[in-house]
């Protein structure tokens, strides 16, 4: 494994900005320079994301901004010993060392592990105090080096004055953090978004205030490099818990029952005194807050100190839409494949092609219309699962498990009742909150295992889709078909460019949901009415799959090229999907954007779509196809006019969702809606 760190990644006693952007502008740059990263500007941006997040300044004048980033080809630490130094939002003043920690994203274990041992190195004041004293890059490069396990040198020994220290019991006493009359045991999980520096720094702070307070703590830090769960019997037999941790804790289950204190990750860096204090009163106190008795409240849910209700909220949808992603992508881009194979025309007759042919017995239409065939049933099948997808894991995030059985059929449920995507979040929140609701009670212990594979998916179905099936479905059904009675009279009344706004705004309103549907249903019903005398149909489809495709694509635009650094890089991923959903016209694409922030993305949505459907109308785009996209440029006529139409409404909204993220309310919008990262994707 190459050396992480170099002489000419250091920098000594020097001023690289008057602000922390300044400062790792400057240290990506150094970074770039040593052939370690691609682009300066990328590797920059997602160090900044996440400093955006959550403010990397520590206590004793240390800053660690990190990222993992596409551009970083080689873990690597760039060092700055600042004069003067420079506020990184630590509580005690300006940081004057300064790590920039650069890993791939999809660095390797063992890279990550020794980024980790920095961070744990930063907890120790002779190696903080070593890095001051240098006097060359070299002397800082052994010292690291050393830390890190990459040199010859010994690492920095731990002052001795180990002999002079009390005995547990004895501190333990002193500081009153007794259970039952005796020292109290702890156990701790620490995590953060990116798993490399906050989550060890906490582990090693909570070790060592656990220590010197003479009681007995364990940790067990999930970092991106893997984790060691703590043996069950140490779990079993700790007082309390605490949750340090940015990210949903992994196995949640082990610890059901235990008196439980949550909080960020940066707290039990620099307050681990106070957590410690606060896990030994709910020890102590028969009434606090308790992992959930049957492990099925996940910590995104659960009544934490330091997350509000709209966070909460937030990522227990985002958790629905990011298991709902898999289907849309991969059905969508089969029916498009369908349609490019066997023509625009293979949804009529698909089903009965793939039951009664083969490929020694292929159809009137040859390979092409069989392989389409084959291609369009699969991807209309995993379409199908959408609604239920959203809704099942909707309830997954706030029930666990038992939830997932009651959410799918809420799901189905809403399907049935034609309420479609709006209809999967209301279906799954009540399948979930039902779930986690029922998982509460106390039942005497025979009953317990029937609980989460019985008693909770019975109820909660019942509940959850009962209430769809008698009070919300027919109001919402009632809602689409109005609607669509409204759309007909309108285009025989209105302009065909004011029908083509209108379509647009529907199309992009929710993405996929049901106003979405109702426009989508519109132009589809009206495709077998037309004709050459009678081209209005086509206008129409041509309008409504146009707008349906600007969202995805705006936002594609906007996160992967225009201002890549206004998004995380969760959304940066999403954004590089996002060009192929757009492209097939999967609106669903951005719904990931959406949620993260739909005070910002959707009114750009709106503009770029009414855009684009009143530019499609007005250049008279005709589409013979009811789906697919640009895949389907030989039933779209002129394609020439379509794109146009199509590049224009993408191009208003990708420049005016940057410029709302950039100058409207941000600070503000970005605390009320901060993006939730699972933590698949964070790790």
């Amino acid at each position: 494994m190459s050396q992480t760190i170099t002489p000419e990644l250091v920098s000594l006693d020097v001023g690289l900005g008057a602000d922390k952007s300044a400062v790792i502008r400057a240290l990506a740059a150094r970074v770039v320079a040593q052939g370690r990263a691609t682009d300066a500007e990328a590797l920059y941006a997602d160090a900044w994301a996440r400093e955006e997040k959550d403010e990397t300044g520590l206590p004793g004048g240390i800053a660690i901004p990190h990222a993992k980033s596409a551009a970083v080809t080689e873990p690597s630490l760039a060092f700055a010993r600042l004069a003067p130094g420079v506020d990184f939002g630590a509580d005690d003043g300006p940081a004057d060392l300064v790590f920039l920690i650069a890993a791939p994203d999809t660095a390797a274990e063992a890279h990550l592990a020794v980024l980790s041992k920095l961070a744990r190195s930063l907890m120790q004041d002779d190696f903080t105090a070593g890095l001051r004293a240098a006097r060359t890059p070299e002397d800082v490069v052994a010292i690291v080096r050393a830390a890190i396990g990459e040199g010859d040198a010994a690492t920095p020994a731990a002052p001795a004055a180990a002999a002079a220290a009390p005995s547990a019991a004895a501190g333990a006493v002193a500081s009153g953090l007794l259970v039952d009359g005796r020292p109290a045991r702890i156990v701790a999980v620490t995590s953060c978004a990116t798993g490399i520096a906050h989550t060890f720094m906490a582990a090693d702070a909570l070790t060592a205030a656990g220590k010197k307070s003479g009681i007995d703590l364990t940790v067990e830090p999930q970092g991106s490099s893997g984790y060691q769960a703590l043996p069950q019997h140490i779990i079993d037999d700790a007082d309390a818990v605490i949750f340090a941790t940015d990210v949903d804790v992994r196995e949640l289950q082990r610890f059901s029952g235990k008196p439980v204190v949550r909080s960020g990750v940066k707290r039990g860096i620099e307050k681990p005194n106070e957590l410690i204090a606060e896990a030994v009163a709910a020890a102590n106190d028969p009434s606090a807050a308790r992992v959930a008795a049957s492990a099925t409240a996940s910590t995104s849910t659960a009544a934490a100190a330091n997350v509000g209700w709209g966070v909460r909220i937030q990522r227990i949808l985002l958790t629905g839409v990011s298991y709902m992603i898999p289907f849309v992508a991969g059905g969508g881009l089969l029916i498009a494949l369908g349609f490019l194979l066997g023509g625009y025309e293979v949804g009529d007759d698909a089903k009965t092609v793939i039951v009664n042919n083969a490929l020694w017995d292929l159809p009137p239409g040859g390979l092409g219309q069989y392989l389409g065939s084959v291609a369009f049933i699969i991807g209309v099948t995993s379409m199908g699962f959408l609604v239920s997808a959203l809704a099942g894991y909707i309830a997954f995030a706030i029930a666990d498990r038992p939830g997932i059985a009651p959410g799918f059929v809420a799901g189905a449920v809403a399907v049935l009742m034609n309420a479609g995507f709006i209809g999967g979040i209301v279906g799954g929140l009540l399948a979930g909150v039902t779930a986690w609701w029922i998982a509460s009670w106390t039942v005497p212990r025979w009953l317990r295992g029937l609980m989460p594979v019985v008693i909770i998916p019975l109820l909660a179905s019942i509940v959850a889709s009962g209430l769809m099936i008698l009070f919300l479905g027919r109001p919402i059904s009632t809602l689409m078909v109005w609607l669509n009675d409204w759309l007909t009279a309108l285009a025989g009344t209105a302009g065909i460019v004011v029908v083509g706004i209108i379509l647009g705004l529907m199309m992009c309103f929710d993405l996929g949901g049901p106003v979405n549907k109702v426009a989508y249903a519109f132009a589809v019903a009206g495709l077998a009415s037309g004709s050459a005398e009678n081209p209005t149909p086509y206008l129409i489809m041509a309008a409504v799959m146009a707008s349906g495709m600007v969202p995805p694509l705006a936002m594609a635009l906007a996160s992967t090229v225009l201002a890549r650094n206004l998004f995380p890089p969760v959304e940066r991923e999403n954004g590089k999907a996002a060009w192929l959903l757009g492209a097939a016209f999967i609106s669903e694409g951005a719904i990931p954007f959406a949620a993260a922030d739909p005070l910002r993305v959707i009114p750009a949505s709106l503009v770029g779509g009414a855009v684009t459907g009143g530019l499609s109308m007005a250049l008279g785009v005709q589409s013979l196809a009811p789906h697919g996209g640009i895949f389907v440029f030989f039933a779209i006529n002129p394609i020439w006019g379509f794109l146009v139409a199509l590049a224009a409404g993408t191009v208003v909204t990708a420049f005016l969702v940057v410029a709302l993220k950039r100058f409207w309310g941000r600070k503000e919008l970005e605390a009320a809606e901060a993006p939730f990262e699972p933590a698949v994707a964070a790790a």
